[in-house]
């Protein structure tokens, strides 16, 4: 890395091995915002047990790090080992905050992508938003750069053709009566005449510079991929996103790629239809690629989180929050996702984490008494959540022996 990068990460003594302090200066650096063009590690040595303590101290919570001595006790770890670890570890600090990377030239820099001008595609899909989606649709009426299209994919009932001529934007409209996300999104990005195609939606509001921004990072990082930032309607950016790092997520409502990347790694996968994670495992299908996507402040949109309409109205707005008692949870192709990238021990891991924590409600998340409470409901409510989990497994289990359903696209030869 850079000296300039190195000089304000902290140097940390107290690991016993010369990796273990190199790998924690990559995590920092990759937190604080460091994007690089770097060879990625495959193969990782074996580090001293005390070492992994004091690096799940430094970056979790110690309920979580407590939960992981739990497990490595129950799953025939040595337990004088572990304990020794976690309590020789016990008076390592929690790292709460981060020095965001300075990227100054981003300021001045003259992209020549934007001078350039391509044709964007901007993609909306919409289901019974009209109100919201007029919010959105004025928001692109006031983009300072010109050279867009948009293609809105409704799947609205009552459908309303005439709605749209109200707006003077370049806009085509794609009736599809098949009430299906991925398959909208799919088939606008095989219609768009633009190399560029950016992903919103149609209950965000965007600044006037959304469009610009987008470009910008692209060119300044030479990225594949620019990710928005969301945040809720009444609330700022949150402090973690920003500024620029190396995307940790791709939201389906707030990015900009080259249409390129979809030449490389597929459309959507519609065996995520009417449920969750589907632009997850895109995002994924792209960082295995070797593909660089990049977190964007700039381009950040306000979630005005419309309370009908769009998946709420599909029933599977919350991955892991089932509608009834005897719905799967989570919704299966979380696990199929899982399952498919991370293999069967792996799936089961991340339920151990993460079941317990769906039992409350989704507003307490974050509530650290809730988080307890609901590891005691899930101990209490064992036998339903047994079921629940298996009939997710299950299912989770025909789409993986179905397969992918991964649509290439096909490059337009012209006549």
């Amino acid at each position: 890395m850079p000296e300039l990068v190195l000089k304000q990460l902290m140097y940390d003594e107290g690991y016993e091995s010369e990796h273990a302090r190199d790998y924690d200066l990559s995590w920092q650096a990759i937190q604080n915002g460091y994007i690089g063009h770097v060879e990625t590690y495959t193969q990782f040595e074996i580090l001293p047990l005390a070492d992994e303590y004091r690096f799940i101290r430094k970056q979790f919570h110690p309920v979580w790090v407590f939960y992981v001595l739990i497990c490595r006790v129950c799953t025939f770890h040595n337990p004088f080992k572990e304990i020794q670890a976690w309590v020789a570890t016990a008076k390592t600090k929690r790292v709460t905050s981060v020095t965001a990377l300075p990227y100054d030239a981003w300021y001045h820099y003259k992209s020549q992508l934007l001078e350039q001008a391509p044709l964007v595609s901007v993609v909306i899909p919409t289901l019974n938003r009209y109100d919201y989606l007029k919010d959105v649709l004025q928001d692109f009426e006031k983009q300072d750069y010109p050279h867009f299209e948009v293609l809105v994919v409704d799947q609205s009932e009552p459908f309303q053709p005439h709605f749209y001529k109200q707006f003077p934007l370049r806009i085509r409209v794609i009736r599809q009566e098949e009430k299906a996300l991925w398959l909208a999104r799919n088939t606008a990005i095989k219609e768009a005449q633009g190399d560029l195609i950016a992903l919103s939606e149609d209950d965000v509001r965007i600044p006037n510079n959304w469009i610009s921004n987008h470009l910008r990072c692209l060119d300044f990082f030479k990225a594949q991929v620019s990710a928005g930032v969301f945040y809720p309607e009444g609330q700022e950016i949150p402090k973690a996103r920003s500024f620029f790092a190396v995307a940790s997520q791709f939201a389906t409502g707030n990015a900009m790629l080259y249409k390129e990347v979809f030449y490389r790694v597929g459309l959507f996968d519609r065996q995520f239809e009417k449920q969750r994670m589907g632009d997850g495992e895109f995002g994924l299908r792209v960082y295995l690629e070797g593909m660089l996507s990049v977190s964007n402040p700039y381009a950040s949109c306000i979630d005005v989180k419309a309370g009908t309409g769009g998946l709420r109205e599909l029933g599977s707005w919350d991955a892991f929050r089932p509608s009834n008692f005897f719905a799967p949870r989570p919704i299966p192709s979380v696990l199929y996702y899982y399952r498919t990238y991370y293999g069967d021990r792996a799936a089961r891991w991340a339920l151990l984490r993460t079941i317990p924590t769906s039992l409350i409600p989704y507003q307490f998340k974050k509530n650290k008494g809730m988080l307890v409470l609901g590891l005691f409901l899930s101990i209490l409510l064992l036998p339903l959540v047994l079921y629940q989990v298996l009939e997710s497994w299950n299912l989770a289990s025909k789409k993986i022996k179905e397969g992918a359903l991964i649509e290439k696209l096909e490059v337009r030869r012209e006549k």
